[in-house]
């Protein structure tokens, strides 16, 4: 027996960074389907989804073949215990492995939060496994401004201060360092000598609590839902060398920029510095399964090698870690990336976004900067562009509603730094058109001549 909810009645939904108040009497439409890069609600109104879901839709929406996938793996191995061994996931495994190019282990789980609390257990495990004091080897650097999850520790780590409020204490050994900003940087510096101030304060850090204690570093290549800070050429080199002068372990969470958003593949690969440990999420499956990965490389693994019983082996395990039909479609999904060659078109019509942006906005007085890479962009909003203080957020929402009312769904950095969440962000489908750009771009120029009038 089945119960309808007609539309307009309340629901009982809770809904993330949402303040319910606002929708007593007002329930949001119902998207009933998507296609490409468009939704379409109860209604027949289109919307162009210039967010890729959150980040994640990367091979765009409604892939008929990603569901003939998935129902035929449901049909012949719906579930395994991740204990035990199938087909899809020992392919899945050697697909990236083959992809990263390097010998590596991967250890499966459902989301970014999990694959990087999996790393930060595994980097104090093999400290501790060794033999180099690890057992004092237990504080994880991050940055400010990065997201790395919403679980305790990943929480711990994400340098986002209104995201933490009322869950404090949070977990011990969790440290932030500015991250890269030129933006906000200091004005008589160089883009390459700002680069090299914050690889610095990463050192500085690391000296100042002792090596000797710290695990590992961890960084999105490029900082997304913190605001889109794009790192100089310099900085990921220097850190790089810097964690392996320490004996610090080099993670990358690369959840939002792995699988073609960054225009390569992965989004190290334009820094050309491997890490460690690398997380995955998101475009990993392409948003149609719930999959991550913590990926290791396998000098990280032998240390968890040794004789059955003395508790060397790493001691989790995740119910949906390595999920047969997740391990099936995000293969599918990882082919239609590669095949359709969407990392390019990235990078191509990323670009082209970009600048009919500071075509048709860069003298607009509330347009501070326009930065980005590959179809990840940032559009700073700012009163002033002397003094570069932020817009407040009700214009911020102002703007973005605007967007919607005119088809377009925008993000923007939310509960990320008090009093600066006022950074546009633009990150559709990697299968956008040109066509499909500019109806993004009109669509945000025009809500911000209506702001600047209003």
């Amino acid at each position: 027996m089945t119960t309808t909810i007609h539309q307009g009645m309340p629901d009982h939904l809770w809904r993330p960074l949402t303040q319910h108040q606002i929708l007593k009497g007002n329930t949001p439409n119902r998207i009933v389907s998507a296609k490409g890069c468009f939704l379409t609600d109860q209604n027949g109104n289109r919307m162009l989804d210039a967010l890729a879901g959150l980040w994640c839709v990367n091979i765009g929406y409604g892939r008929r073949e990603i569901g003939e996938v998935a129902a035929r793996q449901m049909t012949e191995l719906n579930y395994l215990a991740p204990v035990m061994t199938c087909g899809p996931v020992v392919d899945f495994a050697a697909k990236l492995q083959q992809l990263l190019g390097f010998d590596c282990h991967v250890y499966f789980s459902s989301s970014g939060s999990e694959a990087n609390e999996s790393a930060f257990k595994i980097a104090r495990q093999y400290h501790l496994q060794a033999g180099n004091g690890g057992e004092r080897r237990f504080k994880i650097i991050s940055r400010y401004r990065a997201y790395h999850g919403a679980t305790m520790g990943a929480m711990a780590a994400t340098g986002q201060a209104e995201r933490k409020i009322g869950y404090d204490p949070g977990p011990v050994g969790f440290i932030q360092i500015m991250p890269p900003y030129p933006y906000r940087g200091h004005p008589k510096l160089t883009i390459e000598e700002h680069g090299e101030q914050c690889a610095q304060q990463l050192e500085e850090t690391i000296l100042h609590e002792g090596a000797e204690t710290v695990a590992a570093f961890i960084m999105e290549p490029v900082i997304s839902g913190g605001g889109v800070l794009v790192p100089p050429d310099n900085y990921i080199p220097r850190v790089r060398e810097i964690c392996d002068r320490h004996g610090v372990l080099m993670i990358y969470d690369e959840v939002v920029s792995g699988f073609g958003r960054l225009g390569t593949m992965f989004g190290y690969e334009r820094w050309k510095s491997e890490a460690d440990i690398m997380t995955f999420a998101k475009g990993l499956g392409s948003g149609y399964v719930p999959v991550a990965a913590t990926v290791v490389k396998d000098h990280i693994f032998e240390k968890f090698l040794s004789t059955p019983g003395n508790m060397q082996h790493f001691r989790q395990v995740n119910t949906y870690g390595g999920h047969p039909v997740a391990a099936a479609v995000s293969l599918k999904a990882i082919q239609i990336v590669e095949e359709e060659r969407l990392a390019e078109n990235a990078s191509q019509v990323g670009e082209y976004t970009r600048i009919q942006i500071r075509q048709l906005l860069g003298d607009h007085p509330y347009v501070g900067e326009v930065r980005g890479i590959g179809m990840l962009t940032g559009v700073e909003l700012v009163q002033d562009r002397q003094t570069k203080v932020p817009l407040p957020d009700a214009a911020m929402v102002g703007i973005t509603t605007d967007c919607v009312r005119n088809g377009v769904l925008l993000g923007r950095n939310t509960n990320t730094v008090p009093g600066r969440n006022n950074v546009i962000l633009i990150a559709p489908p990697l299968v956008l058109t040109r066509a499909e750009a500019d109806q993004v771009v009109d669509t945000f120029a025009g809500a911000m001549k209506r702001a600047l009038n209003k």
